[in-house]
C-alpha cells in the first residue's frame, strides 16, 4: 500500500487471487462478493495451486483440492441457523472439516457450535475463517516469505520465517480466543447489515510465536512514534477497494503480549488462518489479527486508513450502544472483547429426564481481565446458582463452567448463563444495540424439555 502513512507494498511472493474474474466486493462488512464462473486464467491458477500444494509448508493436505472448485461440490449439506434467512451450506475447504459457509469469495466460514462442547481448544480444521478482500493467497513458499519492518525506525528489517524462529529469542505460547467482531450479528434485533453470523465466528487456540515487542526493539522505534500498522498478502481485486491495513497504538504494540504467530495448536497455521505468520492480538477482536503478515510500519501519527477510520467503529459512549435504529453521534475503533458465556452441552429443544439431575456445561471468556465467576439459571433467570469453574489456561482463553439442576416435573426449562470478569463487569441480561452488529454479549437462553 502506498500512502503518506505507509511505505510501498512489500514484494514478498504471493499467489494470484483465486480468480481474475471476481465481481467487485464493496469495502466494509455489509456487502460481500459472490463466486463468479471460473475463467480460463483462474483455472490455470488453480492447476498451479494443485501442483504446488505438496510443496507448501502446510503439507500435502491441500493437494487435489483448490478453493475455487469447492463451490462445485455435489449436493452439499445444509444447516439452518436460528434467525431469518439462516440456511447455510456446510462446505469442506482445504485443511478444514465441513464448516458453515457465509460467502465463497472471499471465504467466510463459521464453526458449527457443537464443536465448542468438545473441549476448550478449537481444532485447527474447525477454526472459523474470515477474510475482507477477495484476492487471497493460495500458494506461499515459506522459504521466500518475508516480513518487512519499516517507517519510523532506526534499523529497517526484512525477516524470513527461519530468522523469526531463530534470531528473536525463545518462542512464546499463549492460549487465546480469536473472535470476529461480527460474531452473533444474526441475532441482532432490529437486524443490521453485514454478514449474518450465529455464535460460531470464534475459536480458542494455543498460539506460538515471537512477541512483536522484540522485533520493534530490534528495529529501534523512533521517539514520537504513535502507532504501528500491519498488512498481509490478501489484496483487493479492484483498485477502488482499500487495502486491508490495521493499526495499534505504539504502547499496545510494545506490551509484550501482541505476537507474530507461526504455529497454532502445535502445527503450522492453516492457509486459511494466516499461513505462514499472522498477528495475534490477545483480547482484541479479530479485525486486528492480520493474516499472512508481510508489512509492519511504525508511524508518527494516528493511521487514517479506511479499515480504522471508517470501518470497525463502535459508538463512543459508556455502553458502546445506541437506541435501536439510531446513529451514534461519535464513534471509535472497536477494541477488546466484551464478557461472554454460553451453554455448550445442550441445544434448544433437547429432551432431558424429569426428576433426574442434569449436568450442564459451557464456556466463558472476556477481553483479558479473566473470568471471576459464572452464574447459571434453570428457570429463565428468576434464580441463579454459582457454577463451578474449570482450569484457566490463560486469562485470554475459554474457561469451562459446569452446573447441575433437577427438573422437578415435565415441561420447558429456560437455561441461562451469565459471566462476570475480574473487573466486576457482568453480561447484560439483554444485548445492547449498535448499527454495525458488534460486541453482542447479552445473556444466552437455551430451552430444554423435561419428560
Amino acid at each position: 500500500m502506498k500512502s503518506h502513512d505507509q511505505s510501498a507494498a512489500p514484494t514478498a511472493p504471493h499467489a494470484a487471487p483465486l480468480s481474475t474474474s471476481l465481481s467487485a466486493a464493496p469495502p466494509g462488512d455489509a456487502l460481500l462478493a459472490a463466486p463468479p464462473l471460473e475463467s480460463p486464467l483462474a483455472a490455470a491458477s488453480r492447476r498451479r495451486f494443485l501442483r504446488r500444494a505438496g510443496a507448501l509448508g502446510v503439507g500435502a493436505s491441500l493437494a487435489g483440492r483448490a478453493l475455487d472448485v469447492i463451490a462445485a461440490a455435489a449436493a452439499p449439506q445444509t444447516v439452518t441457523l436460528p434467525f431469518a434467512n439462516g440456511e447455510r451450506e456446510l462446505v469442506a475447504y482445504p485443511q478444514k472439516r465441513p464448516l458453515i459457509r457465509l460467502t465463497a469469495r472471499p471465504p467466510q466460514l463459521e464453526t458449527p457450535f457443537e464443536v465448542f462442547n468438545d473441549g476448550l481448544i478449537t481444532p485447527n480444521d474447525a477454526f472459523f475463517v474470515r477474510y475482507h478482500l477477495a484476492g487471497i493467497p493460495t500458494d506461499i513458499d515459506p522459504a521466500k516469505h518475508r516480513i518487512r519492518v519499516g517507517g519510523s525506525v532506526a534499523r529497517p528489517l526484512e525477516i524470513s520465517l527461519d530468522s523469526l524462529k531463530k534470531d528473536y529469542g525463545a518462542p512464546v505460547e499463549l492460549v487465546a480466543v480469536h473472535q470476529c467482531s461480527g460474531n452473533s450479528r444474526g441475532f441482532f434485533e432490529p437486524r443490521v447489515g453485514g454478514g449474518q453470523i450465529a455464535n460460531g465466528a470464534m475459536g480458542n487456540a494455543r498460539w506460538r510465536g515471537i512477541p512483536l515487542k522484540r522485533i520493534l526493539e530490534r528495529a529501534g522505534v523512533s521517539p514520537g512514534a504513535k502507532q504501528v500498522t500491519f498488512e498481509g498478502l490478501d489484496r483487493p481485486i479492484v483498485p477502488a477497494t482499500p487495502e486491508f491495513v490495521k493499526a495499534l497504538d505504539i504502547e499496545h504494540a510494545m506490551d509484550g503480549e501482541v505476537m507474530i504467530a507461526f504455529a497454532m495448536n502445535g502445527q503450522d497455521l492453516p492457509m486459511l488462518n494466516g499461513f505462514p505468520v499472522r498477528l495475534v492480538v490477545p483480547g482484541y477482536y479479530g479485525t486486528y489479527w492480520v493474516k499472512h503478515l508481510v508489512d509492519i510500519n511504525v508511524i508518527d501519527k494516528v493511521f487514517d486508513g479506511f479499515w480504522m477510520a471508517s470501518a470497525y467503529r463502535i459508538p463512543d459512549n459508556d455502553c458502546n450502544c445506541v437506541a435501536p435504529g439510531a446513529a451514534p453521534q461519535k464513534t471509535k475503533p472497536i477494541g477488546r472483547f466484551t464478557v461472554r458465556s454460553f451453554v455448550t452441552s445442550h441445544t434448544d429443544g433437547q429432551r432431558v429426564a424429569a426428576g433426574k439431575a442434569v449436568r450442564v456445561r459451557g464456556i466463558a471468556f472476556d477481553g483479558g481481565e479473566g473470568i471471576r465467576d459464572v452464574q447459571f439459571s434453570s428457570d429463565g433467570g428468576q434464580t441463579w446458582q454459582v457454577a463451578q469453574l474449570g482450569e484457566e489456561l490463560s486469562k485470554y482463553s475459554f474457561r469451562e463452567w459446569t452446573a447441575s439442576f433437577t427438573p422437578a416435573q415435565p415441561g420447558e426449562y429456560a437455561l441461562k448463563v451469565r459471566a462476570t470478569n475480574r473487573a466486576g463487569v457482568t453480561q447484560p441480561l439483554q444485548s445492547l444495540w449498535n448499527p454495525a452488529g458488534y460486541l453482542r454479549n447479552g445473556v444466552e437462553t437455551v430451552r430444554v424439555l423435561a419428560a
